[in-house]
């Protein structure tokens, strides 16, 4: 390492690397800077002149506070109060990654819902092996495991994130179209006009966190979900709309809304073949947080 540079620019060279592990980890915007935040205290109260590797030992000091955070994190979800979603990422550049995976700028709700079904360990071992192209047998010492645990333990992530993953997902620019039509359609009340939107199998996942008002379960099915969406626009008094802006959410097409009241909402559509395949909003406030109601506006 060179001691020459600057603590804080060593450190800001590896800050994006060390937010999108921690993203990825833990499904917080937030908790991901808090954890960073932490590895930068560590990182100054560190004899640095005995680091030979910075992006390393901060990789390192990052995962092992997202598995701690995890921990508790999963005794939460217990008592979340309907589905549970992460945190949106508006605009997400600043969260991929620097190496080639497939995996590297995908940030999608169905990804990340997909993660969130592994065990921590699991979900740490993909994340370092398969997206950020740490070898295994780095990630064994990351993770106080062997080199052969660690390949099960990747190997078994891999084969559910494959599996449950969406295929041929269209990129955000090329589903505005069809996320606006939705919108258009929801708010004139034209039910066929819905309905030819959505795949048959489709689903839509509110995330109000017992904090708004949202579906207490996923609605599944093109039919409910004509109905409920439909029926919420109707026949329940919600705030006014300020505004309603086209957005990359997780990079698919979305939007983010600001309400009369200040509240936020996002919604992001994964589609595929055409189709609108799966809907998710989150209303929780505690989850908009991080945007702020000048970044929506």
């Amino acid at each position: 390492m060179h001691e020459s540079a600057p603590i804080a620019d060593v450190f800001e060279r590896h800050r994006r690397h060390l937010i999108g592990l921690a993203y990825r980890m833990l499904g917080s915007v937030a908790a991901a800077e808090d954890a960073v935040q932490e590895a930068y205290l560590r990182w100054h109260r560190a004899d640095r002149a005995a680091v030979a590797d910075p992006r390393r030992f901060l990789g390192k000091i990052v995962t092992r506070l997202c598995l701690d955070e995890m921990k508790s994190a999963r005794a939460r979800r217990e008592t979340y109060i309907g589905p549970w979603l992460p945190e949106p990422v508006v605009e997400a550049a600043g969260f991929s990654t620097e190496s080639a995976s497939e995996y590297a700028d995908d940030l999608s709700v169905g990804l990340m819902l997909a993660l969130e079904r592994l065990s921590p360990l699991e979900r740490a071992a993909f994340l370092l092996h398969e997206i950020f192209d740490v070898d295994y047998a780095e990630v064994a010492t990351l993770l106080e495991r062997s080199e052969a645990a660690c390949r099960q333990l990747v190997a078994r992530a891999r084969a559910n994130i494959r599996e449950s993953r969406a295929r041929c997902a269209i990129p955000a620019d090329g589903g505005r179209a069809i996320a606006e039509a939705f919108a258009t359609a929801v708010r004139v009340g034209d039910v066929g006009a819905l309905a030819g939107l959505l795949a048959a199998d489709a689903t839509l996942h509110t995330d109000g966190g017992g904090k708004r008002k949202a579906a207490l379960q996923v609605i599944m099915g093109r039919d409910r979900i004509v109905r409920f969406s439909i029926g919420v626009s109707r026949k329940f008094t919600q705030p006014a709309t300020i505004s309603m802006r086209f957005a990359t959410i997780n990079g698919m097409a979305g939007f983010v809304s600001v309400f009369e009241d200040g509240g936020l909402q996002t919604t992001a559509f994964e589609i595929v073949d055409g189709r609108i395949t799966a809907i998710y909003v989150v209303r929780n406030p505690d989850k908009l947080a991080h945007l702020g109601r000048a970044d929506a506006t």
